[in-house]
C-alpha cells in the first residue's frame, strides 16, 4: 500500500497552475480591453489560493509535525517570512494594474511578471522543504493511522462545492494512474450519481486525459455524457 502523502497531489497543482500564470501573464496582449482586470484578477485569486493552503496546512498538518518533529517544522515557519513578502509585493502589482496608464502598460505588466515569478521561486523552496523534510519526518514519527486521521480531518472540513474544486485544480496535473485512482474512489462514495460525479470531476481535463480516464475506470464516455443529461 503507498505511503499516505498530504503533499505530493495537491502540490503537484499547485505547481502546474503557477507554470500557466506566468506563461499566460508573460505572452498576453496587455493591450485588449479588460485584459489587465483579468490578469489581475488572476494573480490575485492565486495568492489568496496560496494564503488558504497555508492556513490548512497549519491548522491539519503542521501542529502535529511540532509535535513530532519541531526543527522541520521551524524551517517551514522561516521561509513564511519570504513567502508573505513575495505574496504582497504581487498583490500591490496585481492591484495597481487595471489603473495602470495605457502608455504605462507593458512596463507594468512586465513588473507584475517579475512579481510572480518571485513568488513562484519562493514558493518552489518552499514546496520542496514540505515534500522533502516535512513529510519524511511525519513518515519517521507519526503513523499511517494518524496521518489518516489528518487526511479525513481535512477533507471533513471542505464544503462538496470546495471538493470539487479541489479535485478540478489538482486532477490535470497528476499522472494517468493516480488520477483514476482518485476519481474511482470519489466516484464509489456516490454510487447512485456516478455519471454525473464523474462529469464534474473531470471539467478540468483535457479531452486527451479524459479519455484515458475514462478508458482506465473502465467506463465509455458517452455513458457518462448521457447520465450527467439525466442526473
Amino acid at each position: 500500500m503507498p505511503k499516505i502523502d498530504l503533499y505530493r497531489n495537491v502540490h503537484m497543482g499547485q505547481r502546474a497552475r503557477l507554470f500557466t500564470l506566468a506563461i499566460d501573464l508573460g505572452a498576453a496582449d496587455i493591450s485588449q480591453s479588460g485584459a489587465a482586470t483579468e490578469l489581475a484578477h488572476r494573480c490575485l485569486a492565486m495568492t489568496q489560493e496560496l494564503r488558504e493552503h497555508a492556513d490548512h496546512e497549519d491548522t491539519f498538518i503542521h501542529q502535529l509535525l511540532r509535535e513530532r518533529a519541531p526543527e522541520a517544522a521551524d524551517a517551514l515557519d522561516a521561509e513564511h517570512i519570504r513567502l508573505d513578502a513575495a505574496f504582497a509585493a504581487l498583490d500591490e502589482r496585481a492591484r495597481a494594474l487595471p489603473d495602470t496608464p495605457v502608455e504605462a502598460l507593458p512596463d507594468a505588466q512586465h513588473a507584475l511578471y517579475l512579481a510572480l515569478s518571485e513568488v513562484i521561486s519562493a514558493y518552489l523552496s518552499h514546496l520542496h522543504l514540505e515534500e522533502t523534510v516535512a513529510m519524511p519526518a511525519l513518515w519517521e514519527y507519526a503513523g499511517d493511522e494518524e496521518l489518516s486521521v489528518v487526511l479525513a480531518a481535512f477533507r471533513s472540513s471542505r464544503t462538496p462545492e470546495q471538493a470539487l474544486t479541489d479535485l478540478r485544480r489538482m486532477l490535470p496535473a497528476l499522472p494517468p494512474a493516480p488520477r483514476a485512482a482518485i476519481v474511482r474512489g470519489v466516484v464509489e462514495t456516490t454510487p447512485d450519481q456516478a455519471a454525473g460525479t464523474l462529469v464534474a470531476v473531470s471539467a478540468t481535463l483535457s479531452p486527451d486525459q479524459r479519455e484515458r480516464l475514462y478508458d482506465d475506470l473502465g467506463v465509455p464516455e458517452v455513458w457518462a455524457l448521457q447520465g450527467a443529461r439525466r442526473a
